[in-house]
């Protein structure tokens, strides 16, 4: 057990008092997000796996009531069929942690970075991705979630003294504030915010659960996509990221003509940023080194566009 033991069994008692904290451990995950696996026992005997979700600083100073929005947001998404985990348990009282805390279902299953089948990998989370984005964002309970573009506005206004220019990074912000704001040319949807390979669970090849929603927003559903294509180019390569956006394109009736621009808006946020992402030089060079390729083809196609 943890020597925090004695907050996870008060918050377990809050869930069920007659329940018994059998054991905890800590789960990899994502830097914005401490989260911990619990084990515990009800009257029954019967033994049930929770999940604890405690926002970190960076999450919490941009929105206060991120726990909250996620509790809700779960619960939204359960009740239109897609798989995540079932919202448990909020606690907001500052009485067991400093922070507010999630107690989610704990779900079986693995991040897949090795598929045997990677065509059909790449099916299933543009199947799942198009399923989030047919979710009406127009209805009243998402309106508490951000609309990605002002997070983007917000982004580029932010231009940082010393830029990474071996990405290019003066011309994509350039390139960007040129046509800012971009022309709306789909209509608004949920966004999961980054959706990639790390934020689902896959057992016995097929996906079981979306997970880490204190990203998503309302907006230009090619903000996901573009997150997604950059993230599959780094853990499968290019030719998986245009597969990818292909099988995605054929299941919604998206206007892909500004994906070049969601791209280099999706880029702005690993710049100078990769290195404190991984420790393994090797994986950052990787990474890095497909940032550039990324980069370059936006700008590349961008380029293409103006000249016709």
């Amino acid at each position: 057990m943890t020597e925090q033991d004695p907050n996870f069994n008060q918050l377990i008692q809050k869930i069920d008092p007659q329940a018994t904290l059998l054991r905890t451990w800590p789960l990899k995950g994502g830097i914005s997000a401490q989260v911990t696996a619990l084990e515990i026992e009800r009257p029954s005997g019967q033994s049930q796996k929770l999940v604890v979700r405690q926002h970190g600083p960076t999450d919490l100073n941009q929105n206060p009531n991120i726990a909250a929005d996620e509790f809700n947001l779960l619960q939204i998404l359960q009740s239109h069929g897609l798989p995540v985990p079932t919202p448990y348990y909020l606690d907001q009282s500052g009485e067991i942690f400093s922070t507010p805390c999630l107690v989610l279902e704990y779900i079986e299953g693995e991040s897949e970075f090795a598929p045997s089948n990677l065509p059909d990998l790449l099916l299933q989370l543009a199947t799942h991705l198009s399923a989030i984005h047919k979710i009406d964002p127009s209805i009243d309970a998402l309106s508490f979630l951000p609309q990605q573009q002002e997070i983007y506005t917000r982004r580029l206004a932010q231009r940082p003294t010393n830029l990474d220019e071996t990405l290019h990074e003066s011309r994509v912000r350039d390139t960007l504030e040129a046509v800012w704001p971009l022309p709306q040319t789909n209509k608004p949807v949920l966004l999961h915010g980054d959706f990639w390979p790390g934020n689902t669970l896959w057992k016995d090849n097929r996906l079981v659960a979306i997970i880490d929603w204190e990203d998503a927003a309302l907006g230009d559903p090619l903000a996901d996509l573009a997150n997604t294509r950059l993230e599959l180019l780094w853990a499968f390569g290019i030719e998986a990221m245009h597969n990818f956006t292909r099988l995605y394109a054929s299941q919604t009736s998206i206007d892909l003509t500004n994906i070049s621009y969601f791209d280099l808006c999706v880029a702005l946020r690993p710049a100078s940023q990769i290195a404190t992402w991984t420790p393994d030089a090797t994986t950052a060079d990787k990474m890095v080194e497909g940032l550039s390729q990324f980069i370059t083809d936006a700008l590349e196609k961008i380029t293409v566009q103006a000249q016709k």
